[in-house]
């Protein structure tokens, strides 16, 4: 039975993870951090640092200003952590890796099976379309009230796209302030928000009269959720690392 503490369970997302888990006989949130401090079946602290209650592992659904104190907790406690949160500076993705030196850290962009698969698939597309004289453009789609824009799964997809081009893409995210040609290494990232879009991406090989599109369509919040769980389960008791879903999906 690996025991989970869930960081922002007061959140949606946090609500998700936790009827995700009830229906899960091989794991249990025995503990709960959020400073709304809300009513749930296991006791809910304000502050990592108020939270007592032995666990496996944390599940982080927050926000960014709230991890540090988070990788502290998770530091101190030698409690492994998969981070599910976006919107990370350069910063705090530094403070990420140093922490993963003395603690078993999974973060991902993005914690869908779904989304993980396509990071290898548009590598693929990448080897095989752009040497072809494709172009590569990416465009996202969410609800009204995401922060972070570009998402970071649509980083995460052109880092996947660059990585299996010898990282020698550039990103462009805006083209109203130049009036010039598309360059060739260029990777176009896209940003739409509106509704309750839950997420939408597509990644778009556009070559000479055809057009190769590669797409995910998320139905709801549980597929993160559902992901994020599995990855809890793979790192309880894994030692001090960086982890990421494509350890999970091995």
């Amino acid at each position: 039975m690996t025991k989970i503490i869930l960081h922002g369970c007061g959140g949606k997302m946090g609500k998700v993870v936790e009827s995700i888990v009830a229906d899960d006989d091989q794991c249990k949130i025995v503990a709960g951090i959020d400073p709304s401090t809300p009513q749930a079946n296991y006791p809910v602290f304000a502050t990592p640092e108020q939270c007592d209650v032995a666990a496996d592992v944390i599940i982080d659904f927050s926000i960014a200003s709230a991890v540090p104190s988070l990788l502290a907790f998770s530091k101190a406690k030698q409690i492994p952590v998969v981070l599910c949160t976006t919107g990370f500076s350069a910063e705090l993705d530094e403070e990420v890796k140093s922490v993963s030196a003395d603690v078993a850290v999974l973060k991902s962009a993005n914690m869908s099976v779904g989304v993980n698969l396509i990071l290898s698939l548009v590598q693929k597309a990448a080897d095989v379309l752009f040497d072809s004289g494709f172009d590569i453009e990416i465009v996202e789609k969410h609800h009204n009230q995401k922060i972070d824009a570009p998402s970071g799964t649509a980083l995460a997809i052109a880092d996947s796209i660059n990585e299996a081009l010898d990282n020698k893409m550039h990103y462009v995210y805006d083209r109203s302030h130049v009036r010039e040609k598309r360059q060739r290494h260029e990777i176009g990232i896209h940003a739409l928000r509106g509704g309750t879009i839950s997420g939408e991406h597509d990644v778009v090989f556009a070559g000479k009269d055809e057009i190769v599109t590669i797409s995910h369509l998320a139905m709801s919040k549980e597929i993160f959720a559902v992901g994020a769980v599995k990855a809890a389960k793979y790192l309880a008791g894994k030692p001090a690392g960086f982890y990421s879903m494509k350890n999970v999906m091995k």
